[in-house]
């Protein structure tokens, strides 16, 4: 039977290319190479968003706010397999006040919605991508700044915390890639094969 895995994200998963603000194509992209090396039992479902936050309520819209949308998606989709959770990133922008509490309880919220629609959907919690200072330098620095940096540095270990505390499954990209020279923020191309390789080995190791 076909496995469906469900990534759900912000840019980083939505395959934003840094260098012209497109997108990449589906077999340069993360989730899409994902679904390459996988291969015909696993039918992957990319569902990233630019400027999606994960826990903070989002003036654009309900479909850019991780913990208002994901139940709504839920809704048409009872028979995730896995979901892959990227989120984080966005509510580290300096008019957003996070915090651990924020972290903490956002990220339950998150992690009830899918075990509330099928409790046996296996759960991947990826913390944030360590924004890097060059980001004041790039075409974001009108939504982060260094204190942004300091949020994710002073947050970061309550992703693995309440992934261990839900049996869900903690796996860090930012051990082996960094974001983009050009904004300090997102993917280059080789980062997101990088990811892609690593996702589905680890899929692969547990038996996912």
């Amino acid at each position: 039977m076909m496995k469906k895995i469900l990534c759900f994200g912000d840019s980083n998963t939505y395959g934003f290319v840094p260098q012209t603000c497109k997108r990449y194509e589906k077999n340069e992209r993360w989730s899409g190479i994902l679904s390459e090396i996988l291969g015909s039992g696993y039918a992957v479902l990319e569902e990233g968003m630019n400027n999606r936050t994960g826990f903070f309520k989002n003036p654009e819209s309900v479909k850019l706010c991780g913990k208002e949308y994901l139940p709504i998606f839920l809704q048409n989709h009872h028979d995730i397999d896995i979901c892959v959770l990227s989120l984080g990133t966005n509510d580290s922008q300096f008019f957003y006040d996070l915090d651990e509490n924020t972290v903490r309880e956002g990220l339950q919220s998150l992690i009830n919605s899918i075990k509330e629609v099928n409790p046996s959907t296996k759960i991947i919690v990826v913390p944030p991508v360590k924004i890097q200072a060059n980001i004041l330098n790039g075409n974001f620095v009108m939504l982060f700044d260094l204190t942004s940096v300091e949020k994710i540095a002073k947050t970061f270990h309550v992703y693995r915390e309440v992934a261990d505390q839900n049996g869900c499954y903690y796996l860090d990209f930012n051990d082996t890639v960094k974001p983009s020279e050009t904004d300090g923020l997102h993917y280059s191309v080789e980062s997101h094969r990088i990811i892609a390789c690593q996702l589905a080995a680890f899929i692969k190791l547990y038996d996912l």
